[in-house]
């Protein structure tokens, strides 16, 4: 069996699991500092991704303020930030009509610019790499290490090459230890190591649930008469129904290219919605489908996003690491922005982590300290004071979308985000759907292949790929609870809230079967987070698996 098989290991003073923008950030703020003190450290970034980027999908129209701070010479560079936002249009759809919002100081994006998040992580790990920071793309961090003291110790990466019985094949090659004085954790949202590490050291017990949402993206290339570069859009109402959070963006990158996404909150009550086909349906509105007629879609991925702000930050560090991005859940919601607000995050790790590095060339690491300091960094901070005054928006949505949209307005524009109470949030998002029994199934049209599509054709365009051979990653606690509770009571919800077409319902003998078809896995957490009886777990599959995303 593998687990009897020995690894090697190696020393960092650093090891960040995630080569996100969060990650990148840590590593060239640690190597800034180290510089500015005159000492040399060893940082280490490991990335399951099989390049720096695979893996990374956002809207995204960036904030350029934690960029400036970090790197202020990030023009000079060749910052992949081109397209400057030029105008900015919200619009509350019915049916059949668009009515313009005003542009409330969320939505003013004056100053931001759209961009790849792809392209943007790839130039920061340039930048990582020129400081002498190592960067490790295509190796899955599987699992935390801990002292004997219970603090953490490092992570070691996945085995390669084992099959799908669990024993190693004949390309078997077996993970590594890193051991590191601080490990930190940019795993993203929803990260199978964080979330081990939330719930070990207890690190959300005076914070509020988690609440997520899940984000479906497509890259579209269209006339150039129906392109206006750097225009923003976004949208809220139809499709969805006003007991449902969520939203649409337009954004038109250069080259007449336009990102197009659809964010469902997954608080979401009904068991037979599907965030896929609602998104497939927005692009159906009179309004919306001129942009795209004439056009060619041509890249596609879907990834949660942490909805729950401040009020559902868990505690930043324990002993031997810290959380950092959304790894801890640092997005702004209200904004649709998470980038700037990851990377300063991760910065102000890096200012709490170093001072506490001690030089170990002699003698080897046996406790890791607690770089406590990160907490009263953030909550000094302009992120700290950004998330505060956003912090009562996406809850306010738990009574409904014109209750939601009317107190919107009045705390951003009458309270301007200072109202003196904290609303709280529903509570966890698998335990909102409603039994089937008392819902009403929702009949999509079927895709034209012109506008709207399909999911395996979706897929095809994420360049997702697994190992066939490998042991599933999409486990089950108890496999018979998908039929006699998801199945007989929820009407199997997992068939529709994956954007990906993993979960499908077989017949085998007359019965019921649940199919996950894991290969076509995009990696988007959604069903570890929604789930109603939390029965499926994901976890890391072999390094270099999943989507390759490119430029999204």
């Amino acid at each position: 069996m593998t687990e009897s098989i020995e690894r090697d290991s190696m020393q960092y003073d650093v090891v960040i699991v995630g080569a996100g923008p969060s990650g990148l950030s840590a590593a060239v703020r640690l190597k800034q500092l180290a510089e500015q003190a005159g000492r040399e450290i060893s940082v280490c970034v490991v990335e399951k991704g099989s390049e720096v980027g695979a893996h990374s999908l956002a809207g995204a129209v960036i904030d350029p303020i934690a960029l400036g701070e970090l790197l202020p010479d990030w023009k000079e560079r060749g910052a992949p930030l081109m397209r400057s936002v030029t105008q900015d249009k919200v619009l509350f759809l019915r049916e059949k009509k668009a009515f313009n919002l005003p542009v409330t100081p969320n939505f003013d994006n004056r100053g931001n610019y759209i961009v790849s998040l792809g392209e943007l992580v790839r130039w920061l790990a340039e930048q990582a790499e020129n400081m002498g920071v190592e960067i490790y793309p295509g190796f899955a961090a599987e699992e935390v290490l801990y002292h004997e003291d219970g603090s953490v110790k490092g992570i070691a990466t996945g085995n390669m090459g084992v099959g799908k019985d669990g024993e190693p094949t004949d390309n078997f090659q077996p993970g590594m230890e890193l051991w590191a004085q601080q490990t930190l954790f940019a795993e993203g949202c929803r990260g199978s190591l964080s979330k081990q590490i939330i719930e070990k050291f207890g690190l959300d017990q005076n914070s509020q649930p988690q609440t997520y949402g899940l984000g479906i993206k497509e890259i579209w290339e269209v006339p150039s008469e129906k392109h206006q570069a750097g225009l923003v859009v976004h949208t809220c109402g139809w499709p969805l129904d006003s007991k449902t959070y969520g939203g649409a963006f337009i954004y038109h990158l250069d080259d007449s290219k336009v990102a197009v996404g659809f964010v469902v909150g997954l608080d979401y009550q009904n068991p037979y919605l599907s965030p896929f086909e609602e998104f497939q349906r927005f692009k159906t509105h009179p309004d919306i489908r001129t942009t795209f007629e004439g056009g060619r879609r041509i890249a596609y991925g879907a990834r949660a996003l942490v909805e729950g702000g401040l009020q559902s930050l868990p505690k930043l560090t324990f002993g031997g690491g810290a959380l950092v991005g959304d790894a801890a859940g640092f997005l702004n919601m209200p904004r649709i922005k998470g980038i700037h607000t990851a990377m300063k995050s991760a910065m102000l790790a890096a200012e709490a982590v170093f001072p506490i590095l001690e030089n170990l060339e002699e003698t080897e690491c046996t406790s890791g300290k607690e770089a406590a300091q990160y907490q009263e960094l953030f909550e000094q901070s302009w992120a700290h004071q950004e998330l505060h005054a956003a912090r009562n928006v996406r809850p306010s949505f738990k009574w409904g979308l014109y209750a939601g949209m009317v107190y919107t307005g009045l705390d951003q524009m009458i309270f301007k985000g200072k109202a003196p109470w904290t609303l709280s949030h529903h509570g966890k998002d698998n335990e909102q759907l409603k039994k089937a029994a008392g819902c009403t199934p929702i009949h999509y049209p079927k895709p034209d292949g012109v506008l709207t599509f399909d999911r395996l054709s979706s897929i095809f365009l994420a360049n997702t790929a697994h190992e066939e051979n490998q042991p599933d990653h999409l486990t089950l606690k108890n496999p018979q609870v998908m039929i006699d509770v998801n199945y007989k009571q929820y009407a199997s919800p997992e068939t529709r809230y994956c954007p990906a077409g993993v979960y499908e319902i077989v017949e085998e003998g007359g019965q019921p079967k649940l199919q996950i078809n894991a290969a076509n896995c995009v990696h988007c957490k959604t069903c570890d987070i929604k789930d109603p009886t939390q029965n499926i777990v994901w976890i890391c599959p072999e390094g270099g698996s999943g989507p390759n995303y490119g430029a999204m």
